[in-house]
């Protein structure tokens, strides 16, 4: 599943100082400004005088006089009513005056600009309802937004005792969520964190990944163990979910110094980042099936303890990093790029990460892809202040 649609750990706003906050006149005038230049319509306008211009050097009257439809056509693909209406003013009267110069026929001449005038009022209706579907398309981003917010909540530069960052990118276009889940949460027992990969996309993926991210985040501050916490989201999705339909996750925790746990349910192993800057893939020791499909298999996951340590980094990511491909089909290799990139900000690792994975695919991801990246800093490391919102 940027936030471009990209999820980071510094989503704030800062304030201006107070001597750098202009005067509302001059607001009032630059906002003023920005909005003439938005509304007019000069790309038709230009149009409509190279016509004019082509019929006073060729003089040939009713051969360029029709081409003048061009002007208000496209003013309805990037102005309001008003502006198409004022270019199919300005052409007609233009039209008008050219047609008398040149010597056209009175009929010849009404025709064209009626049919002027019919180009500008199936051009002015066109504009607004472009215009109604760029307000509802601005209605259900924000919807979007608000929901990004609810499900895939920003995660903070520090959560206990790590540094943390997130990259998310959803496949579906103008979408801000999708079927790749997160979340690092401090609780009771520690850290804990998710990240995970629902079957399938668009809507139905987006239902399940707020299912299993409300079980997680409620369970987390309930089970003191971390495979309690699994069996939660597993016996909610056995309710929820059909036959065919599962969920592969990857569940950590931090309960006490040094020691992170981990449980792998049929997702990508996790990329452990040492001190000294070796990056090892954490294999499952008990390899388990993906969440709702455990009654197929009768086989349940196990805990994966690790040492965690000052300088040590823990990569989580979904299957639409590892699985995306380049113009000649080659998958993008996360490992060497992690070790390319890797830094002791997890901000500006996923960001060079992120950079590189969209570069590799030529702009555009055909699937969700979720990165979660924390680190623990070292003793001798000054403390990171998290941003506020003012």
């Amino acid at each position: 599943m940027s936030q471009a649609r990209d999820h980071g750990g510094d989503l704030w706003t800062p304030r201006l100082p107070s001597d750098r906050v202009a005067c509302p006149r001059t607001v009032g005038r630059r906002r003023a400004a920005a909005q003439l230049a938005a509304g007019t319509p000069v790309l038709p306008v230009l149009i409509v005088f190279v016509v004019v211009l082509a019929d006073l050097v060729g003089g040939a009257g009713m051969i360029w006089l029709p081409l003048l439809a061009a002007g208000p056509a496209l003013a309805a693909t990037t102005n309001g009513p008003r502006g198409v209406l004022w270019v199919g003013f300005l052409a007609a009267v233009l039209g008008a005056t050219l047609g008398a110069r040149d010597g056209v026929p009175v009929s010849e001449l009404a025709a064209v600009l009626s049919a002027l005038l019919a180009v500008t009022l199936a051009s002015g209706l066109a504009s607004v309802l472009r215009g109604r579907r760029e307000r509802v398309l601005a209605a259900v981003r924000s919807v979007a937004e608000t929901a990004q917010h609810a499900l895939l909540k920003p995660v903070p530069a520090t959560v206990g005792p790590f540094q943390a960052a997130v990259r998310y990118s959803a496949a579906a276009a103008e979408a801000r969520i999708g079927g790749d889940l997160y979340a690092l949460i401090p609780t009771p027992y520690g850290v804990r964190l998710i990240v995970g990969d629902v079957r399938g996309k668009g809507l139905p993926a987006v239902g399940t990944a707020a299912l299993v991210l409300g079980v997680f985040r409620e369970a987390a501050y309930d089970e003191p163990d971390l495979l309690a916490v699994v069996d939660r989201i597993e016996r909610s999705l056995a309710r929820n979910l059909g036959s065919d339909d599962f969920v592969t996750v990857v569940v950590a925790g931090y309960a006490q110094e040094g020691r992170l746990e981990v449980v792998n349910c049929g997702h990508a192993p996790p990329l452990l980042v040492r001190a000294a800057g070796s990056v090892v893939p954490v294999e499952p020791t008990q390899p388990a099936p993906p969440l709702g499909l455990r009654a197929l298999t009768g086989r349940t996951p196990g805990l994966q303890a690790l040492s965690f340590t000052d300088g040590d980094q823990l990569l989580l990511y979904t299957d639409g990093v590892t699985e995306a491909r380049d113009r000649d089909r080659a998958f993008y290799p996360l490992v060497e790029g992690l070790a390319r990139h890797l830094s002791d900000e997890p901000d500006r690792t996923l960001t060079a990460l992120h950079d590189e994975l969209l570069a590799h695919v030529g702009g555009r991801l055909h699937d969700d892809a979720a990165l979660l990246l924390i680190r623990k800093p070292t003793v001798s490391e000054p403390a990171v202040v998290q941003p506020t919102t003012v």
